[in-house]
């Protein structure tokens, strides 16, 4: 226990990711998670990504939670925030990133095309869309083992 009566582990540092970075180990995973509000309340649902310049592509269908997302495209959007991880389940070392900004739906044909063939569907349903979450806030974290400690030279 550390001197706040608080137990830590040992050797393990926290490190702050600037956004390039953050977004670079954002684009090295498939998979994420959407935060967005439902019926007034908070939702989170899974689901693969790619990241197109700064930008988060998620595909939707029809009749999903996340169509609801899918306002006029000319309207502002909607506040969503995205998180990825990688965090090994045994020595908990790894990153997390979130992406918070506005999610729009795309309208280009040829972008819907592409996406579609980029992201894999996770069900039996087509996909009818696609959002685009053009992040306002990116923020993130590495979990890292800390270097083992100096030895003393000389005697």
């Amino acid at each position: 226990m550390d001197q706040d009566g608080i137990r830590r582990p040992a050797g393990r540092h926290m490190w702050e990711l600037d956004r390039a970075e953050a977004l670079e180990l954002l684009a090295t995973v498939p998979l994420g998670r959407i935060v967005f509000t439902q019926h007034a309340l908070p939702a989170v649902r899974p689901v693969n990504h790619l990241v197109e310049g700064e930008d988060v592509i998620i595909r939707i269908h029809e009749g999903g939670a996340l169509a609801s997302l899918a306002a006029p495209v000319d309207a502002p959007g909607v506040v969503v925030a995205y998180e990825a991880d990688a965090i090994d389940p045994h020595t908990h070392l790894g990153w997390s990133v979130v992406v918070t900004g506005y999610a729009r739906p795309v309208a280009d044909a040829e972008d819907l095309g592409r996406y579609a063939d980029l992201l894999r569907p996770w069900v039996g349903r087509p996909m009818t869309g696609a959002l685009r979450i053009r992040p306002d806030l990116v923020t993130g974290f590495r979990l890292e083992a800390a270097p083992p400690p100096a030895l003393a030279v000389g005697g």
